[in-house]
């Protein structure tokens, strides 16, 4: 009997030898971590890299992909446009989960570890997906920095956006070799246009009634800055506003930037400004100045360099022909 019971611990501690590592290699911090994060008022601490991690956004689901990270992606959601086709192989084998946002049980249904979102009503808490509510269902969230800036949105708030990504992901020096990728682009831009007087910009996104136009606090404003442009209403304290007509028309844009999206094309756009009365005497409807670009260019995101280097390009055609 004795000798049965001696047997019997002996196994108890070989189980409890294999199984021990097992459940603390679980609870132990991957190398490199833990890592903390603090996003727009939420503060995360990561043990090691998401595994199943969900993008809501066209430009949040870019820069997942510009880091490599979809083998790590179970789902995304609500592109705003086409993929840049650098993106299109991996971004193929990702699951997309919807048009739109998906439903709190949709997004469930994939089991997410990290949900990164765009804009701010990724986590709209009126649809169950406010952040809160998904950490307490164990789902650790990021919310593009622009949504919460903590002063002018620049190209080093895009930087910063790339960093923080890879950093919860344990890849820092994939953030960095698209940093210097991004920077050569601008570097090119910059030469260009050297001693270029800027053209006075009005952006025109949208609106009948009102101009919902590009403000001062939102990367719209840095990239027309650095594509030779004056933001004529960055002294709106928002990266998005409303003006009246006839405010847009005392400020007397040379040239409108028209940001493509939606069911109204550029073409449409063209026509309604052309048309509008209150705009006549504009110079950039008197001479037909447009430029365009799309809306998925103009957020914080891995698209911003090149949208810098197209609308230097409609601005300055003469220095890059």
């Amino acid at each position: 009997m004795t000798a049965v019971i001696g047997r019997l611990l002996v196994l108890a501690l070989l189980l409890a030898g294999c199984g021990g590592p097992n459940r603390e290699e679980r609870v132990k911090a991957a190398p490199g971590f833990p890592v903390t994060v603090t996003n727009c008022g939420v503060t995360t601490s990561y043990q090691r890299p998401p595994q199943r991690a969900v993008s809501l956004n066209q430009h949040a689901t870019e820069v997942m992909l510009a880091l490599g990270l979809e083998k790590s992606m179970v789902g995304t959601g609500y592109p705003d446009d086409k993929v840049l086709p650098e993106f299109q192989a991996a971004y193929d084998r990702v699951k997309v989960l919807s048009k739109e946002y998906p439903s709190y049980e949709a997004l469930l249904s994939v089991e997410p570890d990290f949900v990164y979102g765009g804009w701010t009503s990724t986590f709209d808490e009126k649809e169950g997906r406010g952040r809160a509510a998904l950490r307490k269902a164990g789902i650790d969230t990021h919310l593009n920095g622009e949504e919460c800036p903590k002063g002018p949105v620049t190209m080093a708030t895009v930087e910063e956006e790339l960093r923080t990504i890879a950093k919860i992901f344990g890849v820092p020096g994939r953030a960095e070799r698209r940093i210097a990728a991004q920077r050569a682009v601008l570097d090119r831009v910059r030469g260009g246009i050297a001693g270029v007087a800027p053209l006075k910009i009005a952006v025109y996104d949208s609106g009948d009634k009102t101009v919902f136009t590009a403000g001062g606090a939102g990367i719209g404003n840095e990239l027309i800055r650095l594509a030779g442009g004056t933001n004529l209403f960055s002294d709106l304290k928002k990266a998005y506003g409303d003006v009246s007509f006839e405010q847009f028309a005392e400020r007397a844009p040379e040239v409108i930037v028209i940001y493509d999206y939606g069911r109204q094309s550029v073409e449409d756009k063209k026509r309604f400004l052309m048309s509008n009365p209150a705009l006549k005497d504009v110079p950039a409807i008197r001479n037909r100045r447009f430029a365009v670009l799309p809306l998925s260019s103009t957020v914080t995101g891995v698209r911003v360099a090149g949208a810098v280097e197209s609308l230097a390009r409609q601005l300055h055609p003469s220095r890059f022909a």
